[in-house]
């Protein structure tokens, strides 16, 4: 079962999609996510690029975000997270994109930055790196921004402006959290 630890939502049980079509992050390392960036949350604007049920934006929300992208691919995810949207009361500070996370990256690029970027996509699919890359490129990262990483691999990504805070691990999950160094030379507009 999914709920919402704390906040204004806090106990609302969330629902999530049936089936092996999506993966919740489980409990602990969201807990463990939470208690790592607390003090960093408070009227932030969050970016979750694989949102699947909602629960890591409805979260952020809850504890003081001021608003939350949330992307999936799938319809029937998209209509998962509106219904937890809905249930936490946390609907109108919810944007919810219907795309995969390459389109809603570059229709976001130049129009959006988020302080807050949660990356948990499918471990299958090995798309952490590439999604840090156009996120990076797209200029979607605030500086000093933070973007959380999920995966089940014992791998870091690191590249100019752009550094690692923490690196841990909870069984068989890694969770890397980064952050946007302030002024790197990505950003910087003629």
């Amino acid at each position: 079962m999914m709920r919402i630890i704390t906040g204004k939502a806090r106990g609302v049980k969330l629902d999530t999609l049936e089936g092996l079509a999506t993966r919740p992050t489980a409990e602990k390392v969201k807990e463990a996510i939470f208690s790592a960036i607390q003090f960093e949350i408070e009227g932030r604007r969050v970016l979750d690029l694989f949102a699947g049920s909602g629960q890591l934006a409805l979260e952020a929300l809850s504890r003081g975000a001021s608003e939350a992208v949330l992307v999936d691919a799938s319809k029937e995810a998209a209509e998962i997270i509106r219904r937890n949207a809905v249930k936490t009361k946390l609907f109108p500070s919810t944007k919810v994109i219907v795309n995969d996370y390459k389109t809603a990256i570059k229709q976001l690029s130049g129009r959006e930055k988020f302080d807050i970027i949660f990356c948990d996509a499918p471990y299958a699919a090995k798309l952490t790196g590439d999604a840090i890359e156009k996120v990076l490129k797209g200029g979607l990262l605030s500086d000093g921004g933070i973007m959380i990483c999920e995966t089940d691999e014992d791998k870091t990504y690191e590249t100019e402006g752009f550094a690692l805070r923490k690196h841990t691990h909870y069984g068989r999950v890694f969770v890397s959290i980064y952050e946007k160094t302030v002024n790197s030379e990505s950003e910087i507009l003629i």
